[in-house]
């Protein structure tokens, strides 16, 4: 198979034919039809992911078609269109048991865990309780969008954040993460503050149903500026950065026994922040960290694709090939895109 592969980290990728994956008992292969390009897989290249171990192929939300079949798989068979969680549990824990395999303590993650879907093939394990069927009528590209930003985005702003009608809900960042939490919560009923620091990206949240906006690197102090326009601060509020500003400012816009959802990934030297814990405990506020999204639960998300209440295919930028994505992986820390880049061409 052909495939984005790398030998040391942070030095540029390479495309290469490597042997096609052979599925294990319980699992498939699929072939990969799309594959997202996310700001995790970057993080992944430059080295600040423990659980890579090199040579390693990186891509983590994919959708394509079976195209192998282990032994004992019952769900799933060849043909099949289907996409994958990016934390997919064990089946045998205690976590996995309760139905949270996001935080299975013997996750596979592919991408990170093992080799991933920058690839024409990737094995996935424990197939009929990760994999997710694909409704007829979803292309590959926006199925591959919800892999990890629109699914992670869903469990944080519906299970996680519990977001009602009527509640406001602040979005610092407005990638991925971003722009996919600020579609469903307005999916949802509520009231949302898109903050970011390009006017473009803001211009696009409004178009998603943003109802006010705030330019961060205009603005002296963003909670402040969060509390007056919800007039005493907002009931849920989402990192989709992953930066130490991002995150005190989440948690300071907050009113009293609001509800922080961390989403953006905490890495190097933003991984410990010092956030304002005397605030978190006299207003009773709630902390909440938002890891992927189980298989179980896409049937609630699709449910609101068919009815067209969410319809992530806008957040779909370029269609990239496999070589045209070494660049843009490489670029990823310092791109100003609007939009998913999605490899769509092998």
């Amino acid at each position: 198979m052909k495939a984005m592969y790398f030998e040391r980290f942070g030095e540029t990728p390479e495309i290469r034919t490597l042997p096609d994956p052979t599925p294990a008992e319980g699992g498939v292969v699929i072939k990969v039809e799309a594959t997202g390009l996310c700001r995790s897989d970057w993080h992944g290249w430059i080295g600040h992911d423990a659980d890579i171990v090199l040579p390693h192929v990186p891509g983590h939300e994919f959708a394509g078609t079976v195209s192998a079949v282990g032994k004992g798989v019952m769900r799933f068979k060849v043909g099949d269109r289907v996409t994958v969680p990016f934390v997919s549990g064990c089946g045998h824990c205690s976590e996995c048991h309760s139905g949270n395999q996001q935080v299975c303590p013997n996750q596979f993650q592919p991408g990170f865990t093992h080799w991933g879907s920058f690839a024409e093939y990737v094995a996935i394990p424990y197939a009929d309780l990760n994999l997710v069927h694909l409704p007829d009528n979803l292309d590959y590209a926006t199925a591959a969008s919800l892999g990890c930003r629109f699914v992670t985005s869903f469990r944080a702003v519906v299970d996680q954040g519990r977001t009602k009608p009527g509640e406001w809900v602040a979005v610092h960042g407005c990638g991925g993460i971003g722009l996919s939490a600020i579609m469903i919560a307005t999916a949802q009923g509520a009231n949302v503050i898109a903050i970011d620091i390009t006017e473009e990206k803001l211009a696009f949240a409004r178009s998603l149903g943003a109802v006010a906006t705030i330019h961060a690197g205009a603005t002296a102090n963003v909670a402040e500026a969060v509390k007056e326009i919800t007039k005493g601060g907002a009931h849920v509020s989402i990192d989709a950065l992953g930066h130490t500003a991002t995150c005190v400012n989440s948690i300071r816009n907050l009113r009293r026994r609001g509800r922080h959802i961390q989403v953006g990934l905490m890495l190097a030297d933003h991984a410990t922040p010092a956030i304002p814990m005397g605030e978190v405990l006299a207003y009773e506020l709630e902390i909440y960290g938002s890891h992927g999204m189980q298989a179980w639960r896409y049937d609630a998300l699709m449910d609101m694709l068919e009815t067209g209440k969410l319809a992530p295919q806008k957040l779909v930028g370029r269609h990239v090939s496999l070589d045209e994505a070494v660049p843009a992986l490489m670029a990823m820390d310092t791109a100003t895109d609007i939009g998913i880049s999605v490899i769509t061409r092998f």
